[in-house]
């Protein structure tokens, strides 16, 4: 009787849920660790953001912005293109994802960017942080 593993991390012929994940992750802090410490600004204003529905509106707002301004569109063309110039079967979400996130961030326009900060910025004055 074989000892050997029915599923090995480097058979490439499984299905992706039995094949490692290719994204490298930090590694996950002690639980003792992340008791001790502080949280800091950052996470506090994101804890208030979530606990308030803030963060929700504000995602709402960012999504109508950018297709509202054509950001959307821009972004399905670039993958489409990068799909054909690569072929259909040899693209992932993570290719996609790698290539496409630097160009989008860097095209969204300067009037969305700066009415969410004011949007931000006009929500940490009135929950007093």
């Amino acid at each position: 009787m074989s000892t050997k593993p029915l599923f090995h991390k480097t058979n490439k012929s499984l299905p992706g849920k039995f094949r490692r994940a290719s994204i490298k992750r930090p590694p996950t802090p002690d639980a003792e660790e992340e008791q001790d410490r502080e949280p800091t600004l950052q996470e506090i204003i994101n804890i208030k953001l979530i606990e308030s529905g803030e963060k929700e509106k504000l995602k709402e707002l960012l999504r109508e912005r950018l297709i509202e301004c054509g950001w959307r569109d821009e972004m399905k063309t670039l993958c489409r293109a990068f799909t054909r110039k690569k072929g259909r079967e040899n693209v992932t979400v993570d290719d996609l994802v790698h290539v496409i996130t630097p160009k989008g961030r860097a095209s969204v326009p300067d009037s969305v960017k700066a009415e969410l900060l004011q949007r931000i910025r006009a929500f940490l004055q009135t929950a007093a942080l």
